[in-house]
């Protein structure tokens, strides 16, 4: 026995119909008169269409037009989903435009403003004189002073270092004549 909740939820389902998605894509079950047809609308209207054609070489005028009318039913399917999707495409190419538009406008009032700043910061340094500086009489801390570091001294290579000063540097042939 159901309990009330799951059938509370069967209700919502909008009699078990997916919403919305990509119909192009969708996998379809279609209960034709020779059984039933799997795949996408595209798939199903061939599927259909090839039955139609050997409906028509075999004679039967009646089955040709059974597969016929179901693979327009799913060709105006996929017709409609195309219209949808080129709709959707459409308005979000709109949005994108004006987007683009509205950031253009934002840009050139932004360097508009940039080159006033620019334009006014000259003028504003030649007319006035340098700030003058006050002695305080305080003296910087060590705290307040920049920390210098310290650096060490490379240290000797172990080769070098074991050998003797003679050793080190190899004689040239002329230097041993």
């Amino acid at each position: 026995m159901k309990s009330s909740r799951s059938r509370s939820r069967n209700k919502n389902r909008n009699n078990n119909r997916p919403s919305g998605g990509n119909i192009v894509n969708r996998v379809f079950d279609s209960n034709g008169p020779e059984g039933k047809v799997r795949g996408t609308p595209q798939q199903i209207i061939e599927k259909y269409n090839q039955l139609h054609r050997d409906a028509v070489l075999a004679g039967d005028r009646v089955n040709a037009e059974n597969f016929a009318q179901h693979a327009e039913h799913y060709l105006r399917l996929l017709a409609e989903a195309q219209k949808e999707i080129d709709a959707k495409r459409e308005e979000q190419e709109k949005q994108n435009r004006d987007r683009q538009v509205e950031r253009d406008r934002e840009r050139n009032e932004r360097l508009k403003a940039q080159e006033a700043a620019a334009a006014a910061a000259p003028a504003a340094v030649e007319g006035s004189e340098q700030p003058v500086v006050e002695d305080t009489g305080l003296v910087e801390t060590p705290e307040e002073a920049p920390k210098r570091r310290r650096t060490r001294k490379p240290k000797p290579k172990p080769e070098q270092a074991e050998l003797p000063v003679s050793e080190a540097q190899p004689e040239t042939p002329d230097a041993a004549e």
